[in-house]
Parts: structure tokens; C-alpha cells; sequence
């Protein structure tokens, strides 16, 4: 199953919105490399395993699930998350993109592509909405969490 979507993080037309900065989506980013377990709920912990230059190997665990992954850097651009399937846990990769077509505008790209089949009958239809449904709401509370790092300064030079 294949989904993509985009969440707009600075809107010039919205001055209810604290624009953030290009480095400020970064840092928020790589802080949810390095501590997941401030973004995703039901993760205990995480362990870098290995890093190579901007690739890192994890293991993150969730009660007694362990999931493993491999993450690249594409410095203040993009983040991919290669997860490797088993028999508890869908494989796939999660790509975030910073997107900023204009000075003004910045937006944040997420691309799932997973192991689950994409849907042939209605209730794999129903099914396959749901997983999107709790991906999107996921992404939002990244985008939540970061803006909430950024005001109160917990972002800024942290993490390279």
C-alpha cells in the first residue's frame, strides 16, 4: 500500500500560524530520529545500533515487539525510514520531504509505501483508510510536536 501526503507548515495567508525555518522542521526531524519515543505513542525506547555517516540503524521496542530500521539523512531536506517487516510488523519506508516552493511557503511531505497489499474488496478498502487515517494523525502530532520544540527553544542546535 502506497500513500503520500503533505501538511503545510508555514501559510503566509495564516497569521494565526508561527512560521517555522527550514532548520527548525530539520532539527525537529532529526530529534525525532534520535528520541522517537517523544513522537510515537507506545514506543519504550529506541537504540542506535550503528551510524554511518548519515545512515543509522535502530531498534526500537515497543513492550516485547521489536522493530528494526534504517534511517538516511539527507541533510535539511529529507528523512527515510527503511522498516524491515516480520511476522508481527508491516515492512516499508516512510520518506518526510521539506518542500518550500516560495520564501514564504514550507511544507512537509510524508510518503508511505508499505508490505500491506493494497485493497481489492471493500473491506480492505476500509482497512487500508484506517491505516491512512492513523498515518495522517500521526504526521500531524510530528508537525504538532515540532512547533511546540521550536517555541520553547528545545530545537535549536540540538542535533546535527
Amino acid at each position: 500500500m502506497n500513500f503520500e501526503h503533505l501538511i503545510q507548515i508555514n501559510d503566509p495567508l495564516n497569521p494565526l500560524l508561527d512560521p517555522l525555518t527550514r532548520e527548525q522542521v530539520w532539527q525537529g526531524l532529526l530529534l525525532r530520529v534520535e528520541k522517537p519515543q517523544l513522537f510515537v505513542a507506545g514506543l519504550d525506547n529506541c537504540t542506535i545500533l550503528s551510524r554511518d555517516g548519515d545512515t543509522i540503524e535502530r531498534e526500537l521496542n515497543y513492550g516485547v515487539a521489536k522493530v528494526r530500521d534504517r534511517v538516511t539523512l539527507t541533510p535539511s531536506e529529507r528523512v527515510r525510514y527503511e522498516i524491515a517487516a516480520t511476522d508481527a510488523h508491516v515492512g516499508g519506508t516512510l520518506t518526510m520531504t521539506i518542500e518550500s516552493p516560495d520564501e514564504l511557503q514550507l511544507f512537509l511531505r510524508f510518503e508511505y509505501a508499505t508490505t500491506l497489499p493494497e485493497p481489492s474488496g471493500s473491506d480492505d478498502r476500509q482497512t487500508s483508510e484506517i491505516v491512512k487515517s492513523a498515518y495522517r494523525e500521526a504526521d500531524i502530532d510530528t508537525v504538532r510536536l515540532i512547533r511546540q520544540f521550536a517555541h520553547t527553544g528545545q530545537l535549536s542546535g540540538r542535533l546535527h
